[in-house]
């Protein structure tokens, strides 16, 4: 939906007196008006009026209002074939209905036709309670007739505001509903919006029947692109020029109203990206042909098998290019000149005075000159001109490059321990070793992912809400993470060195599994008093004064109210002796007060 601002500017006059008369009719400034009581089953509600939910609580409290005092504002009609029309009012009018009223008073009003949707919209837009998704295709249809900072002005908007609206009224019914609902955030939504129809379509089906905030936020992410990071020029007009400059480009997202952040520029069309990242890449080959430059990919043997990588290897194969990788190559890059800022930044969370700081920063800046030296005698020493790209984003960067001579005898690869050797210097066995070890990290890696992702999707969903009680697994998995966590070495030995029985010759999946066998919920408990001791507060917070200390305080009674009645006695008898001392010194003082005023 294209907002027609020249239109609006061109036609400036015309729209003006369009925009007075309705502000005179919202404000209801026009002389002359009666009240008139009409029946209210003459009275019906306009087919046409954009709102379409009412809150049923508010209503109920409304109607409670109106019947005792009655309706304090008449509403707005106007005359039908048979009946009165509402123009602004409706929610009085449910009111009044359910307050069981026969009749309402109402101003009757005559309206070109042209203009009962504006002010009906308008006049809803105003209130405090309007549903979102019926607020945006509201200011939707505005937009049609007026520039969005018109828009904002009339309804006292922030511009911004107005743009998120407008772009969640491209959000599709189907995940409209997530948002009338509840179940769906604005600003997810707007996110959501921010992709065509047939993207969301595929988004909403992917997802399945349970909304979940989760997995869109995923795809979201999976189809976003941080320009700032793109590994092209954002402004260049000819790179993919059906597509033109990202800069002027409408799915970027600081193009729809800083959607993701004040001046954010996120790429919300991920083909035209992906478009655009290739052609970059095509083009840093032909650079490299062309100018006889060596492109090396941010890739080490280790990975060169991974599938990713091997795309990337056989692109610069089949385009004639011979593939050197870190290993291969020594590499020089232009060091960056620190500044004292860069140095507070770097040592933020150290507690390091001027002085020490100043210090850092002479010895960076040693450091440099000596890197700029080695940089700048780079070509001298057999060092040429090179780019390093990383094999997915294909972000890159000029440095100098020299091939590393393979001159090491036999017996010095030998030396080398094995995981720190190149899989071209091992032998068969010794490949075999390495290539298990390389997949047991990789699941390793996975294992890390996949935990996280579903944690992360757990705590967005309303687990924590959840009122059933504690089940066995809950309350094993609390114990393990009290027990890991909170209990130091000394107290495991002390208090719980059978917990977890002999773990010797088992894996940590069989721990925690023989420890839910075995597990009671006296362990439970034990951990839990455990915890009850050792999270209280000393120093200035006390047993009165202090949430944590008062309710444990109030808990141990149970079970040694003797004990800490003696100690409490101790303290009240100190206190007593010390109160009557006050009292004492306090009736000498206020004497001789009153000594010196007779």
């Amino acid at each position: 939906m294209t907002t027609k601002a020249v239109t609006t500017r061109r036609n400036g006059k015309a729209n003006a007196t369009v925009k007075t008369e309705v502000k005179e009719k919202l404000t209801q400034k026009s002389i002359g008006l009666e009240i008139q009581n009409l029946n209210i089953e003459k009275v019906v509600p306009d087919q046409m009026q954009p709102r379409k939910t009412f809150n049923e609580l508010l209503l109920k409290e409304l109607s409670e209002s109106i019947e005792k005092h009655g309706v304090l504002q008449p509403i707005t009609v106007r005359k039908s074939k048979n009946d009165y029309v509402i123009v602004m009012g409706e929610r009085r009018y449910r009111a009044s209905k359910l307050a069981g009223k026969k009749t309402i008073p109402c101003f009757v009003r005559e309206y070109e036709s042209d203009v009962i949707l504006e002010i009906q919209i308008i006049e809803n837009l105003q209130r405090q309670d309007v549903e979102p998704t019926e607020e945006a295709d509201a200011i939707a249809y505005l937009s049609e007739k007026y520039a969005s900072t018109e828009i904002a002005k009339r309804l006292g908007r922030s511009d911004n505001f107005i743009r998120q609206r407008l772009k969640l009224a491209g959000l599709i019914e189907g995940f409209k509903g997530f948002v009338r609902k509840g179940e769906m955030t604005i600003s997810l939504g707007v996110g959501v919006a921010l992709f065509e129809p047939e993207e969301q379509q595929l988004m909403l089906e992917t997802m399945g029947e349970e909304f979940s905030a989760h997995q869109i936020n995923r795809m979201i992410k999976n189809q976003t692109y941080d320009l700032e990071k793109a590994p092209f020029d954002v402004e260049d007009k000819k790179l993919v020029s059906k597509a033109g400059a990202c800069t002027m480009c409408p799915f970027k997202a600081a193009n729809q109203g800083n959607l993701f952040g004040n001046g954010k520029m996120v790429c919300t069309k991920s083909s035209c990206y992906e478009s655009k990242k290739n052609k970059s890449f095509l083009n840093l080959i032909e650079k490299s042909k062309k100018e006889n430059v060596l492109l090396i990919p941010e890739i080490r043997k280790y990975w060169a098998d991974d599938e990713r990588n091997q795309l990337v290897i056989s692109q610069l194969e089949k385009n004639g290019l011979k593939v050197y990788l870190l290993d291969d190559v020594e590499i020089i890059e232009k060091p960056i000149k620190p500044t004292l800022e860069a140095i507070k930044e770097e040592y933020r969370n150290y507690d390091y005075n001027e002085d020490e700081l100043k210090e850092a920063l002479e010895e960076a800046i040693k450091t440099y000159n000596e890197e700029l030296e080695k940089y700048n005698s780079a070509t001298a020493n057999g060092f040429r001109n090179g780019i390093v790209f990383h094999p997915e984003s294909y972000l890159h960067k000029e440095v100098f490059v020299k091939l590393i001579e393979k001159s090491k005898k036999e017996s010095e690869v030998r030396s080398v321990p094995l995981s720190n050797r190149k899989m071209d210097d091992c032998t068969p066995d010794e490949q075999i070793i390495k290539i298990n070890e390389r997949e047991m990290r990789k699941k390793q890696i996975e294992n890390n992912r996949l935990f996280e992702e579903v944690v992360g999707m757990i705590r967005e969903t309303t687990y924590i809400e959840t009122k059933k009680t504690l089940s066995t697994d809950e309350m094993v998995a609390f114990s393990i993470s009290l027990y890991e966590n909170n209990v130091d070495y000394f107290s495991q030995q002390k208090y719980f060195s059978r917990l977890l029985g002999d773990t010797s010759k088992m894996s940590k999946v069989e721990i925690v599994e023989n420890f839910k066998k075995k597990f009671k919920k006296e362990i439970f408990h034990k951990l839990i008093r455990y915890m009850l001791t050792k999270q209280v507060h000393f120093g200035e917070s006390n047993h009165v004064n202090n949430l944590t200390n008062i309710s444990f305080y109030n808990a141990i009674q149970g079970y040694h109210k003797t004990k800490i009645t003696d100690i409490e006695k101790q303290y009240i008898e100190k206190r007593d002796i010390r109160e009557e001392r006050l009292k004492a010194r306090i009736a000498v003082l206020e004497k001789e007060i009153k000594e010196l005023t007779a």
